[in-house]
């Protein structure tokens, strides 16, 4: 299986920056995709920006020219570093894996989430 562990939210004013963290741990041979979801109170959750291991990436509109996705895959853990923060953007930030388990093969896995608040 496959654990995630996020790190980094908070609560900020409007204008202002954070970076998220997301370390995965357990017993697994290989990590593909990384990235980052988010889900603001009444709604769906929705994609924010993803990065394979290779160094591929993509982002929502939303987040295009303010945030920025790495990762190190030494480490096992993705960034996202997000700078001119909205009020729009406050939302619960879920860390995202698609790696395969040792025991399991493919699947999905998902941290716990981070609340970021972004004030006006």
């Amino acid at each position: 299986q496959v654990q995630l562990v996020e790190s980094g939210g908070g609560l900020v004013q409007a204008g202002g920056s954070l970076r998220l963290s997301c370390a995965a741990s357990g017993s697994f041979y290989r990590i593909n995709i990384m990235g980052w979801y988010r889900q603001a109170p009444e709604k769906q959750r929705e994609f924010v920006a993803t990065i394979t291991d290779g160094g591929s990436t993509s982002y929502a509109e939303s987040g295009k020219g303010r945030f920025t996705i790495s990762r190190d895959n030494a480490k096992n853990t993705v960034y996202l570093q997000m700078n001119s923060l909205l009020p729009e953007d406050t939302a619960v930030y879920y860390c995202y894996a698609q790696a395969m388990a040792r025991l399991s093969g493919w699947g999905n896995y998902w941290g716990q989430g981070t609340q970021v608040t972004v004030s006006s």
